[in-house]
């Protein structure tokens, strides 16, 4: 058989490359989508971190600052304190030293109250001085109380040795205590700075490990993409190439078309001016010696010229049926395809005598005209390219009608041929007839292995008239 070419886009076909864009667009919304993902992700974090690293510098330093604003008014108020039991000490008018003791106890107020509010937020490691501190100034207010009971000449007679031996070294006592304090609420400072710092340098590793994951996927996805352009490229320049290929098929078949067109005219005319033509013309002498020997011959002559005639007539009349047959057999409308296919089946032997059977599976004969007329037609060309081309033996014909489909199929033990590089006008036909039904035609063949022509026409029983229950399976070798 000759090759056929490749049908166009099959079912199957369809499907896979729908699939496979729908797998491509969604590797493309999951990558990109994956990659806006993360970087909305990474802004979030990012706007969240800056935000708990305002959040935490704020705290700091108000607690930083507060708690240096009340040392330091500790401080001030330990130094006014001191001044002030100087100067009741030395006051000798009882009305001011009245009021220094007043502001003195005014001021105690405010170093308790102050005290007091510290303790509030004093740290793990700040409780211990804070004790220390607060026992001190009880201590101060305890060894100050019984200054307040003497009077001016006491106060005159005790007051330096008093402020030199009790309130100065413990004035300096609590301002040493309140000193250390401090240095403790800077450490805890510069320990909320480095947990700053610690913040900041794992926000910058967060930074840059989405920025190269988002990296590593934009390039992933960069990769993915330029792989799919170029694919689709290749792709689009394949059937760029193909579709002219099959522009020029599409020139040379309509070219050898025509010419087959010609020579099937030719053919026709020839056959008609050396068969027909020719025994009408001796039909006619015939005629002429007949009649003009009528009273002349004896009954036994003119009956013998009779059946000359006769058989000239016969064959002229087999003559002219049979290339009404070759160019569409009656029986094809008359009987059905089966009977058709069994008559080509029959006179392709004895022409040939190749061994050629038909198998046929149909629930019905019934089929719609274009079906009939291409599978006859198909197993009409496919004989002949066993016949010409294969130089085949036996040919095995099946027609098989499926739930929704009808397939053909015809297999011959000829010489075989490589379907890739041949190509040739019969199967070329073939496929075109095909295709008008929507069906697919497939050529298996290899250089002396014999060939297999499937042809596979999608088919709805429901669609076809007069289908009845009995089912016809047949199968027998035509001599």
């Amino acid at each position: 058989m000759e090759p056929a070419l490749e049908p166009g886009i099959s079912e199957t076909e369809r499907r896979g490359h729908d699939r496979l864009l729908l797998s491509s667009r969604l590797a493309l919304v999951v990558g990109f989508g994956s990659l806006l993902a993360i970087m909305a992700l990474a802004g979030i974090d990012a706007l969240r971190v800056l935000q708990r690293f305002r959040t935490n510098d704020d705290q700091i330093r108000r607690q930083f600052l507060f708690r240096n604003h009340v040392l330091n008014d500790i401080r001030s108020e330990v130094y006014v304190s001191g001044t002030y039991v100087r100067d009741y000490l030395l006051e000798p008018e009882a009305e001011r030293a009245e009021a220094y003791r007043a502001s003195l106890e005014q001021v105690r107020k405010q170093m308790e109250a102050a005290l007091e509010s510290y303790g509030r937020q004093t740290a793990p490691e700040e409780v211990k001085h804070y004790t220390a501190l607060k026992t001190e100034l009880a201590q101060y207010w305890e060894i100050l109380a019984p200054i307040f009971r003497w009077d001016a000449a006491e106060r005159r007679r005790l007051g330096y040795t008093f402020l030199r031996d009790e309130v100065f070294p413990r004035r300096q006592n609590m301002l040493a205590i309140a000193d250390r304090i401090a240095e403790i609420n800077e450490q805890q400072l510069n320990s909320a700075n480095d947990q700053v710092v610690g913040l900041l340098l794992a926000f910058q590793t967060r930074v840059a490990v989405t920025l190269v994951a988002a990296l590593a996927l934009g390039l992933g996805m960069a990769a993915f993409s330029m792989r799919k352009i170029l694919k689709l490229e290749t792709q689009a320049h394949a059937r760029y190439e193909e579709v002219a290929e099959a522009r020029s098929q599409l020139k040379d078949l309509s070219a050898r078309l025509v010419q087959a067109q010609e020579t099937e005219r030719r053919a026709l005319s020839r056959e008609l001016h050396d068969e027909v033509g020719q025994s009408l013309s001796a039909v006619l002498v015939e005629l002429r010696n007949l009649l003009s020997g009528l009273g002349a011959r004896s009954e036994e002559q003119s009956r013998q010229q009779t059946e000359v005639i006769k058989g000239l007539v016969e064959g002229t009349v087999r003559v002219v049926r049979n290339m009404a047959l070759l160019l569409r057999p009656s029986m094809l409308d008359d009987l059905g395809l089966v009977p058709a296919l069994r008559w080509q089946a029959r006179e392709v032997s004895k022409r040939t005598s190749m061994d050629i059977s038909v198998a046929a599976d149909l629930p019905s004969d019934d089929l719609p005209d274009e079906y009939k007329t291409c599978i006859y037609r198909v197993v009409q060309e496919a004989l002949h390219n066993s016949s010409r081309h294969a130089h085949a033996n036996a040919v095995r014909i099946r027609v098989l009608q499926e739930p929704h489909r009808l397939t053909l199929s015809i297999q011959d033990d000829g010489q075989g041929f490589d379907v890739q590089q041949m190509k040739g006008l019969g199967l070329l036909g073939i496929q075109e007839r095909v295709a008008q039904l929507g069906g697919e035609c497939h050529v298996h063949s290899e250089p002396g292995s014999g060939t297999v022509l499937t042809v596979e026409l999608p088919f709805n029983a429901r669609e076809s008239n007069g289908i009845t229950s009995a089912r016809e399976t047949d199968s027998h070798p035509v001599s």
